[in-house]
């Protein structure tokens, strides 16, 4: 199978947060891809094909991630961005409702003026090499031209079913270690700098995720060869959230609906319901979901179901789980990683509070 990958150097549009880009036609995408619907081992979705033609601003420059699958640090992405209110709808992978952020690669967008017209009809595709494809990828082993892109890329949207013959799900949060097969060293330097370049992130919020990141590999070191006396808050990552449950752990009934006005507990008030895992139910309470700790928010959506990126199996919660508006991952503990994931709460850990006069 022919891995259309793009050529290091060649077309790069070296774009940075705030610029304008309109997403090419579903002809012009077509010829960056491989047979899979991939480029750079990264899938187009089918989500992805609603915003063709459109125009969206640069929102993060995707130049790396944390990676969520088996936990290896940060990894490094080549030539991607990703576009703000450009989050997947899960349509095509059986209704998930992660809302991932999306990987648009720079092959598949071009940089557009606020003045300048909107395309009046598809151009003509672009040469791969002068777009960011890789030689070839409109030849062979790539998507022959003329064919229809929705119906390759849902069959590339599923994998093979498990042995119980359960439906599992492909995507860009299931690929993502082809996408980004190299490691990215905390002592990068480059990293923070080309987050500040591309505006990311400012100066101070880079620096202080750095200093977050060193502080936290000197607990886990010192947690394997110190003894308990000379440890900062007994080991503890920054955040310093601590759970000591045993067993089952409390649950609470809220029945939040979208829209109500919630506060979010305190980190003392959470803790208590977590166990050593820092998990309620199966369920992740995180260092940087204590940030919002005593704040207040609106009730975006209630959650039920989820991909596993690991197995791509889709996940039933027992209990929904509550999604809040404007609340995201900002990657201020996690070496500014631009992912923003959308963090799920339990109502356990949120009080629904009456509407100000």
């Amino acid at each position: 199978m022919t891995q259309v990958q793009t050529v290091m150097g060649a077309g790069a549009l070296n774009l940075r947060v705030g610029e304008l880009v309109e997403v090419l036609s579903e002809a012009e995408i077509m010829a960056t891809l491989d047979e899979r619907g991939e480029l750079d081992a990264l899938p187009f979705m089918p989500e992805m094909l609603a915003f063709c033609g459109q125009r969206l601003t640069v929102h993060k420059v995707a130049h790396k991630l944390c990676d969520t699958i088996s936990r290896t640090g940060m990894r490094r992405m080549e030539r991607a961005v990703h576009l703000t209110g450009a989050r997947c709808g899960g349509q095509a992978h059986g209704g998930c409702q992660t809302a991932c952020l999306m990987y648009w690669k720079e092959a598949w967008l071009k940089r557009v003026e606020p003045g300048d017209p909107p395309a009046t009809a598809p151009s003509a595709p672009r040469d791969p090499a002068a777009s960011g494809g890789g030689p070839g990828a409109a030849g062979p082993g790539g998507l022959a031209a003329g064919r229809p892109l929705l119906p390759i890329l849902e069959v590339a949207a599923r994998k093979e079913p498990g042995p119980d013959g359960e439906e599992r799900f492909s995507c860009q949060a299931t690929e993502l270690l082809r996408a980004a097969p190299t490691c990215l060293p905390f002592k990068d330097v480059r990293q923070y700098v080309m987050d500040v370049r591309t505006g990311n992130a400012g100066m101070f919020f880079a620096l202080r995720a750095f200093l977050v990141g060193l502080f936290n590999r000197f607990q886990d070191r010192s947690g394997r060869v110190l003894p308990s006396w000379l440890r900062i808050r007994g080991g503890l990552r920054w955040g310093f959230v601590k759970g000591g449950l045993v067993g089952a752990t409390p649950s609470v009934t809220l029945d939040l609906r979208p829209g109500e006005l919630v506060r979010i507990k305190s980190k003392e008030e959470i803790v208590k319901t977590l166990n050593q895992d820092l998990l309620n139910r199966g369920m992740g309470f995180e260092e940087e979901m204590s940030r919002y700790c005593g704040q207040t928010a609106r009730v975006l959506s209630r959650v039920d179901r989820c991909i596993d990126e690991k197995t791509g199996r889709m996940l039933q919660m027992k209990s929904p789980c509550i999604v809040l508006e404007g609340v995201v991952c900002a990657g201020a503990y996690t070496v500014s990683c631009p992912r923003e994931f959308i963090p799920f709460w339990r109502e356990i850990w949120l009080e629904r509070i009456e509407e100000p006069a």
